[in-house]
């Protein structure tokens, strides 16, 4: 398992809530680097589990194919955000380079934000080889945004059959559709309706062809019988460009908070959230039959970043 270097090692206070909440923009964006630099320690693991323990924000994530307009619709959710007096942070999950295994940045750079607003967090992470399309340390820096921040925006790479990792993140997908694209057939292929809880066709602006897509896309939905139990995934045109559909996305989205709110759904969704990643991670690094020996371990701990250290130890050191 990875540690930290005496060169490194981080200072105690950077593991504490208290002091991330307290300290702003350079305290969040030390906190995400020691997701990368200190990851496998006791230290961070407590700091995870205390924040997801913690949790504030509501969070919303955005997936679908590339020029689809998922930046320009960040854009203007975290204007209206502020607006409204609300702190936000972006995860934006890049491509990862082939070259250097970073985020290629192109998310991050098309996402318009003042660097004086202390209310406002972007950070860029790659995909790296992971198929779902977030990272174990992508998971990571959202807990810790989560903590902190009253609405997180995740941002990824695309949505399909191997890309479906936003589910393990967010309370909301939203998932978005280009017209004249050829994606609502695609997204019919690739058997996917079931993941988003609201679908954007953008460019509402080509309005003839917004409108044939939103049509196919309902009538998918109606076939697949996408969302979960008691929700209605709703289709909505939208232009964030002109403000068109704006109104009717902060309504679909507020509607779904207040079905996530009832029958203690969201502490449902998180704790199944939790137990997946806690699967992932051990089947990344130990493959199905270290999952499966993973699944019969009985644990001492509680937090779900401290039980993936826990069974990490367990399958590393079998003997101890």
């Amino acid at each position: 398992m990875q540690q930290t270097s005496p060169q490194t090692a981080p200072s105690p206070a950077l593991f504490d809530l208290a002091t991330l909440r307290a300290g702003g923009k350079r305290a969040v964006a030390n906190a995400l680097a020691l997701v990368e630099i200190a990851r496998g320690t006791p230290e961070l693991a407590r700091l995870l589990d205390e924040a997801a323990r913690a949790a504030k924000a509501r969070v919303l994530g955005l997936t679908g194919p590339p020029g689809v307009g998922k930046s320009t619709l960040t854009n203007a959710l975290v204007r209206r955000a502020r607006a409204a007096g609300e702190t936000v942070a972006v995860l934006a999950v890049d491509p990862s380079s082939r070259r250097t295994g970073g985020a290629l940045l192109g998310d991050r750079a098309r996402i318009q934000t003042d660097p004086e607003d202390r209310g406002v967090f972007v950070r860029s992470m790659a995909a790296r080889d992971r198929l779902g399309g977030l990272s174990d340390d992508s998971v990571a820096a959202m807990v810790v945004l989560r903590a902190v921040y009253d609405l997180v925006i995740v941002e990824t790479v695309g949505v399909g059959q191997s890309e479906a990792d936003i589910s393990l993140v967010a309370d909301t997908v939203v998932l978005c559709i280009q017209p004249a694209s050829g994606d609502s057939l695609q997204f019919m292929k690739a058997g996917v309706m079931e993941l988003p809880d609201i679908i954007v066709v953008t460019k509402a602006d080509m309005v003839e062809v917004s409108r044939r897509a939103a049509s196919e896309v309902a009538g998918a939905i109606s076939l697949s019988g996408g969302g979960a139990a008691g929700w209605q995934v709703p289709v909505i045109r939208l232009s964030a460009a002109t403000g068109e559909g704006l109104a009717d996305f902060d309504h679909a989205v507020a509607a779904h908070e207040a079905h996530l709110a009832a029958d203690g759904r969201r502490a449902a969704l998180r704790r199944s959230q939790e137990a997946k990643w806690v699967e992932e991670a051990i089947k990344v690094r130990f493959g199905t039959y270290g999952l499966a020996r993973a699944r019969a371990a009985t644990l001492e701990s509680d937090g779900p970043f401290s039980r993936e250290a826990e069974l990490a130890r367990l399958l590393t050191n079998p003997k101890d």
